[in-house]
């Protein structure tokens, strides 16, 4: 079983996991692209539309996220001033990690 554990996953024979959750994931996807189609946030971030369906759901319910029907779409705001649910980080706001990773990167200065 150890063996498995150590083999799982496609990044050179290594576990395959990594530092953001779906959760998170999910909501940096929809804060590039507010008006993105779950299908394409699913498959940006490598999980089925019924589970992203589930996590935006859950973003909702948490009150990171507002869904706005507008037309045939839907149209997400984000809420940049809720918290992290961990209590190690539960002093911080998303929208510092949504800044990080929306954030045009700076020119590079060599």
């Amino acid at each position: 079983m150890a063996a498995m554990a150590t083999t799982a996953g496609g990044y050179g024979g290594t576990r395959n996991w990594t530092f953001l959750t779906n959760h998170g994931h999910v909501l940096l996807a929809i804060a590039r692209n507010p008006t993105a189609r779950l299908r394409d946030v699913a498959d940006e971030v490598g999980v089925t539309e019924r589970a992203a369906q589930a996590i935006v759901a859950d973003l909702e319910a948490g009150g990171y996220l507002v869904r706005t029907r507008v037309g045939r779409r839907n149209e997400y705001t984000l809420n940049p001033a809720g918290r992290f649910r961990h209590p190690a980080e539960a002093d911080r706001q998303v929208g510092a990690l949504l800044a990080l990773f929306t954030e045009e990167p700076a020119p590079d200065a060599s």
